[in-house]
């Protein structure tokens, strides 16, 4: 029989015993097991959505003469090559691009960020296993016999030479140096998909810059070609007011009208003159130094199957959108690792050495020295930190993961932009080459009834203008459909992911 008072005793002994030794079970387990506190990091699922645009895509583009009108056809599911701008069948962008992804700075800076984050995880993974330094060292020392109790007694100075190994491991029990490495991992990912993002944004650069380069060369084509029109105008009704058949007025319009033609021509060759500078840049080159091609439309081939990637892989193929998830690993991760900041940390400690008072007594047997420790550390009271760590490493997932939906809907918004773009201005091209033949058949026949007499000089100043406007609003309208093309090969992700693995370790090397 136990006294009064003696069961509860007893059983609250047996109760806490229980409990320790199941605590050492446990980290036992851990430790043997691998396990790891935190949320496994699962990937997002794609969206639902069945179709980009809320309306049905029309099966293929409207067609129109001369340049860019060629009719492009819409191919659900295709795939995308690595190398797409080479379908607009130009050598010279071809060779402009391989040479800029060869030599442009943010390149090589993205590459430099990849081999810093892998640099990073490596340093981070030494953690796993037991640290071991060698330690010698050597001195002189002076101690005062304080220390033993004996104030009076001098004691001689003397050397001391030390020569130790010593060991330090912290077991990962819990797995935070696991989740840090899976942290660390991420970010290697993270830095490889914003390269493949510096990637595919530079070469839709210089496709687009290309393609302006083009437009506006055209655009000072049409526009030289409109001037020396309306000066060939300009001799014709001054030679008209000679004989008596125009008046003062008509020449002076006519000089009015050539004048504001000729005012549209520097803003235009400024806009080339930049446009050539931003293409050098992108290049890796200065502008003063860039031997650029000179870029036509002409030179340019529409393709006419366009890709139309499956909802479902979009999140797969876009960079932006997989960095964004490696973005979320990271954060999933760091929650594990203020998880694991809440339990026990063990420390193991080893040392062995030799130390002696001259070199030669290091190797005698009495010279040997050693220590083997261990240590548990339970936090207990932090006044909150911990747990406030961990509720903000939760919060910054959420944070994560907002931003993630947030990359998805633009990227969806991005592709159903673009896919209408290029519907739209297949069509707008079609009204404006109509549009321009008409102004081209006005400005003929007005210009020969003014000849005639039959109609007046500003019959055959708006004619003039209508022309002028037509044909600069064709060449912008046929620019529009290349640029709306490369644009969709971007908004798709680009086809870096047929990439061989050769040229993805070329891809990926140190410049």
């Amino acid at each position: 029989m136990f006294a009064t008072g003696e069961r509860p005793v007893a059983c609250k002994r047996a109760t806490a015993v229980r409990t320790a030794m199941a605590a050492v079970f446990a980290m036992t387990i851990c430790a043997f097991s691998g396990c790891a506190v935190g949320p496994d990091f699962q990937t997002p699922k794609a969206p639902a959505a069945k179709a980009y645009t809320a309306e049905a895509l029309p099966s293929q583009t409207d067609a129109a003469p001369g340049t860019a009108g060629a009719t492009q056809r819409f191919a659900p599911g295709k795939d995308i090559s690595e190398e797409w701008w080479t379908l607009f069948h130009s050598v010279e962008l071809d060779q402009l691009i391989r040479q800029a992804l060869a030599e442009s700075p943010t390149v090589a800076a993205a590459k430099a960020r990849l081999r810093e984050a892998d640099e990073n995880r490596r340093a981070q993974y030494g953690a796993l296993f037991p640290a071991v330094d060698a330690n010698i060292s050597a001195s002189r020392q002076k101690i005062s016999g304080a220390g033993f109790g004996q104030p009076e007694s001098d004691i001689s100075a003397f050397n001391l030479y030390n020569a130790s190994v010593n060991v330090s491991y912290s077991p990962d029990l819990f797995g935070g140096t696991r989740r840090k490495l899976e942290a660390l991992q991420s970010q290697i990912d993270y830095q490889r998909f914003q390269l493949e993002g510096v990637y595919l944004t530079l070469t839709a650069n210089i496709v687009t810059t290309a393609v302006k380069d083009a437009s506006l060369r055209a655009q000072i084509g049409a526009m030289k070609e409109i001037i020396e029109a309306q000066e060939r105008q300009l001799d014709i009704v001054e030679e008209q007011l000679r004989l008596g058949g125009a008046s003062r007025s008509d020449v002076l319009a006519q000089r009015a009208q050539l004048a504001q033609t000729q005012a549209l021509l520097p803003p235009l060759e400024k806009q080339l003159a930049q446009t050539r500078h931003q293409l050098a840049v992108l290049a890796g080159r200065l502008p003063s130094e860039a031997a650029l091609p000179e870029f036509d439309l002409n030179d340019f081939q529409l393709p006419e199957e366009l890709p139309v990637s499956l909802t479902s892989l979009l999140v797969r193929q876009r960079p932006d959108i997989r960095a964004a998830e490696e973005t979320l690993h990271a954060a999933s991760a760091q929650v594990g690792v203020s998880t694991a900041n809440l339990y026990p940390q063990i420390t193991l400690t080893g040392s062995f050495g030799l130390q002696a008072g001259t070199v030669g007594d290091l190797f005698n047997s009495g010279a040997a020295i050693w220590s083997f420790g261990a240590g548990l550390l339970q936090p207990i009271f932090h006044g909150g930190e911990l747990t406030a760590k961990r509720r903000a490493a939760i919060a910054v997932y959420d944070q994560a993961a907002a931003q993630y939906r947030d990359t998805v809907l633009q990227a969806f918004q991005s592709v159903a932009d673009v896919l209408r773009a290029l519907a739209g201005d297949a069509s707008t091209l079609k009204a404006q080459a109509e549009a321009a033949a008409a102004a081209r058949d006005t400005l003929d026949l007005t210009d020969k009834q003014f000849q005639l007499g039959a109609v007046s000089y500003l019959s055959l100043l708006n004619a003039e203008r209508q022309y002028e406007q037509a044909r600069l609003a064709l060449v912008q309208a046929q620019a529009a459909r290349f640029a709306d093309t490369a644009a969709l090969y971007q908004a798709l992700g680009g086809g870096w992911w047929n990439r061989g693995p050769q040229a993805e370790a070329a891809a990926t090397k140190p410049e």
